[in-house]
């Protein structure tokens, strides 16, 4: 009976892309597993039984890294930095992005060790996959992929394009008074956020939401900046928010805004869409692949260029009764049951020692 091995461990942090990432498509390949397979998950402590009880698990263990007998035809470690990793198993690897070869704060050193390690566990893996096209020509560019080692593009899902409903249904821990624009993600400088701000100046009656984990020292640069300008009475940083709050916060905004410089997918893009939102992004790194033809685009960062292109793309979206309907479908092109379905192919095919395309 072939069986799948799938690294779920990153649940601990339930409400980070990652886990949300596990949980879902956790769901959806135990909804989805053959009669003649079975499939174990490695989880965090307190989560066994979390996909039910037609699923074997083992517990993580952040006291040792433990070595799992290779009792498994397929391992996938769903993320690039997983220490978790099999000694003969067909290893499926997911690789999020190389957003690290961006970063200011590293040096030359310390990019090409990280490049380095990614590259062993990438001579290890019997397939890779990647969460966008531009992330897979990422990897192209800077790692050697053997001639038989495929590479596919899967695409994260989007679970809150069937949850949609439950917007008004689920009471929020933050209501914010309208209108309002919003950004969700990690406060990070990748993010770009900063560039935000004098949209505040551009448009005097709005506040902007700026949702997510704020520990990083550049949330309180924005603060400051907010307060030279003289805008910080109009900008709100909750910083990591439930779901609850998060599905509301996209259910009553003006639009959504996510100037992002880097991107392994962008999935708040595509939640954002689930509810018919303008959405108005950069034309950086996987961006395009997600809004598509439905999103409005900054060129550059420049303020009156970044104004300009939210008062245009809010009146086109007033006047054009049928954009909401196409952001909603498009939204909901992003499925965890089409993603889950693509990785059971990818699994069956490496069992049967097949080419895969």
């Amino acid at each position: 009976m072939p069986s799948l091995f799938f690294d779920a461990e990153r649940l601990r942090d339930l409400n980070s892309g990652l886990g949300q990432v596990c949980l879902h498509l956790g769901h959806e390949l135990v909804r989805q597993c053959p009669a003649d397979w079975t499939t174990t998950f490695l989880v965090p402590k307190g989560m066994i039984g979390l996909f039910g009880d037609t699923a074997q698990y083992l517990e993580a263990s952040w006291k040792r890294k433990i070595w799992i007998a290779d009792r498994y035809e397929v391992w996938h470690c769903l993320h690039q930095d997983s220490v978790y990793l099999p000694r003969r198993s067909k290893l499926v690897l997911t690789i999020h992005d190389l957003n690290f070869l961006e970063r200011a704060d590293y040096s030359p050193d310390q990019k090409a060790k990280k490049l380095a390690a990614l590259q062993r566990k990438v001579d290890q893996a019997s397939a890779l996959t990647a969460i966008s096209a531009y992330t897979a020509s990422v990897v192209q560019q800077n790692l050697h992929l053997s001639a038989n080692q495929p590479l596919r593009v899967i695409p994260n899902g989007n679970a809150l394009a069937e949850t949609s409903g439950q917007a008004t249904e689920i009471e929020p821990t933050l209501r914010i008074e309208q209108p309002y624009f919003l950004f969700v993600g990690v406060i990070h400088p990748k993010k770009n956020v900063h560039t935000l701000l004098p949209l505040l100046e551009a448009f005097p009656d709005y506040r902007l939401v700026l949702a997510g984990p704020d520990r990083h020292p550049y949330a309180q640069h924005i603060r400051e900046q907010a307060e030279k300008l003289g805008t910080a009475d109009r900008l709100i940083m909750p910083g990591a928010i439930d779901e609850a709050t998060k599905r509301w916060l996209y259910a009553h905004c003006e639009a959504f805004l996510f100037p992002s410089l880097s991107e392994g997918f962008g999935l708040p893009v595509a939640e954002a869409m689930t509810f018919g939102k303008p959405v108005f992004i950069s034309t950086l790194t996987s961006l395009p692949e997600v809004g598509g033809k439905e999103a409005y685009y900054f060129e550059n960062f420049d303020p009156e260029h970044m104004a300009q292109v939210l008062h245009d793309g809010l009146v086109d979206f007033e006047q054009n009764i049928l954009r909401q309907e196409r952001l909603r479908r498009r939204a909901a092109g992003f499925s965890w049951s089409a993603v889950a379905g693509e990785y059971w192919k990818l699994y069956k095919d490496l069992v049967r020692n097949s080419p895969v395309a």
